[in-house]
């Protein structure tokens, strides 16, 4: 049964490719999943990552910090930048140029640790960048949307500050108390953990891209092209940042990966929140099926690449 759940879990970018195509043309099959859905979505996947936790995964920072500081500072400074500098470049629409900054000052998301297994990289590594990405996204992400993204929009810093904590560190949380008071109960759901994210993220990305499935195809093309160029420029940047400093190559698949895939359901619960389009959740949506998708090929290409 373990076997199955790991098979459809390794899937995860069929099932968000599929979702959202299906919900370009049937959008009424996923709209329902909207408001307080999305946002309990989201805490039952950040709660998903809290139970694979512990408190040894927090003392591991302190025996590797140069790596988790490399993807640290490569995921706060390479894709921001590279967000507001596609968005420019591109001249997007305002709402689709606010949502590829949003999502770019996410941290990783949690899909990066099952494609850092796949792709036979650091996975604790990639556990322990994802956690502090997290945390440091309580603070960062509000104020690196307002630097970015303020001069296009006004951004509630304070609002998005609150919205990350409650949706983010306190389900995290509370998923590491359970590792610790109730280990065996997480035991027992664990191995339907990883499935029930995938299955989550495949909903409100849906949602999203069905609720604005007419304008996602009135401008297709370079909306697709802006969140290609995001994701392939953050796995691009963050494998040469970690060459650079000297890393080997799975330390530097590891920060490719946790820099190249961001936590797009951060985005899509606080574009809804505290913008007032509703088309800036959409880039974010997006977001998700390209960094699943790039992020499964790379791991494929590097499998292959370690046969020979």
């Amino acid at each position: 049964m373990t076997r199955y759940l790991g098979y459809l879990t390794n899937a995860f970018p069929v099932w968000v490719v599929i979702g959202g195509v299906w919900a370009l043309f049937q959008p009424e099959v996923f709209t329902w999943f909207n408001g307080p859905w999305i946002v309990w979505g989201l805490a039952v996947i950040m709660l998903g990552m809290g139970v694979t936790l512990t408190i040894d995964d927090f003392k591991r920072v302190l025996v590797m910090p140069r790596p988790v500081a490399l993807g640290f500072g490569a995921q706060f400074l390479f894709m921001p930048l590279l967000g507001w500098a596609i968005g420019r470049l591109l001249n997007l629409d305002t709402p689709y140029a606010v949502g590829l900054i949003l999502v770019s000052c996410c941290p990783g998301g949690t899909a990066s640790n099952v494609v850092a297994y796949l792709a036979r990289a650091n996975v604790a590594l990639s556990v322990v960048m994802t956690m502090c990405s997290t945390f440091g996204a309580v603070f960062l992400t509000p104020l690196l949307t307002q630097f970015y993204a303020g001069a296009i929009v006004q951004v509630d810093a304070w609002g998005l500050f609150f919205s990350t904590f409650k949706v983010v560190v306190a389900p995290v949380l509370i998923g590491v108390g359970l590792n610790r008071l109730a280990p065996r109960v997480v035991a027992w759901t664990l191995p339907a953990a990883p499935l029930l994210s995938v299955v989550t993220i495949t909903m409100i990305c849906a949602s999203i891209i069905g609720q604005s499935s007419e304008a996602v195809k009135s401008c297709a093309g370079s909306l697709l092209l802006a969140v290609g160029l995001l994701h392939v420029g953050g796995f691009a940047l963050g494998y040469l940042s970690a060459r650079l400093f000297g890393y080997d190559k799975l330390i530097a698949r590891t920060v490719s990966i946790e820099v190249g895939m961001q936590n797009s359901g951060l985005g899509v619960v606080l574009a809804r929140k505290h913008f007032a389009d509703p088309l800036t959740a959409v880039p974010c949506a997006i977001s998700s099926v390209f960094h699943s998708v790039i992020g499964s090929v790379l791991a494929g290409w590097w499998r292959l690449r370690d046969r020979k």
